[in-house]
């Protein structure tokens, strides 16, 4: 990138999609891709901590992702064609599904609602997790007024299945116990 940071156009209280035209800041698909950028962040600052190799990988591959189905929903009808490369496909699904089952089969079986909390790396994938499901009632608000492929909308819901069973995972590690909601 190059050039100021600031182009003034967004004064009026608009944003220009990829492809071109303008829609209202508060616009239901601008709503939606923020709150995809969001969740984005919440994984960087899960990567700024101690974590293994391997989640820091997958972590990485997620915001990727994240910045691609950004860039989709991002983009209107003409823009449709500039971003067509960056489609979630099936097989980024199954790699999410395929870490929630490596990660899931070293832990103890759930029978109680746990409270969101435990060492700090669990704590934050719980806040991304919360971020997740916004972008997700976001993303399929959207899908009621416009066009949104059915893999994008998949790969946000098992993303935030994902980061439940990583919050888990990192108090299992870590040898905290969860805890469990008394109501």
């Amino acid at each position: 990138m190059t050039g100021k940071i600031y182009t003034k156009t967004g004064d009026d209280g608009t944003t220009g999609l990829v492809g071109g035209n303008r829609r209202k800041k508060y616009d239901f698909r601008l709503e939606a891709y923020g709150a995809v950028d969001e969740l984005n962040a919440a994984l960087g600052v899960i990567r700024s901590m101690e974590v293994d190799e391997l989640m820091g990988k997958l972590m990485l591959q997620i915001q990727h992702k994240l910045f691609n189905i950004g860039s989709r929903l991002a983009s209107d009808e003409k823009g449709e064609g500039f971003t067509a490369k960056l489609a979630i496909k099936t097989e980024d699904v199954e790699v999410l599904e395929h870490a929630i089952d490596n990660f899931e089969k070293e832990l103890p079986r759930l029978t109680d609602f746990i409270l969101p909390g435990g060492d700090s790396l669990s704590a934050q994938c719980h806040v991304a997790r919360t971020v997740c499901r916004r972008a997700e009632r976001r993303i399929v608000e959207l899908s009621d007024h416009e066009p949104v492929r059915p893999e994008l909308k998949k790969y946000i819901n098992r993303l935030s299945d994902l980061l439940f069973i990583l919050a888990r995972f990192s108090n299992f590690r870590a040898g905290v116990d969860e805890t469990l909601w008394k109501y």
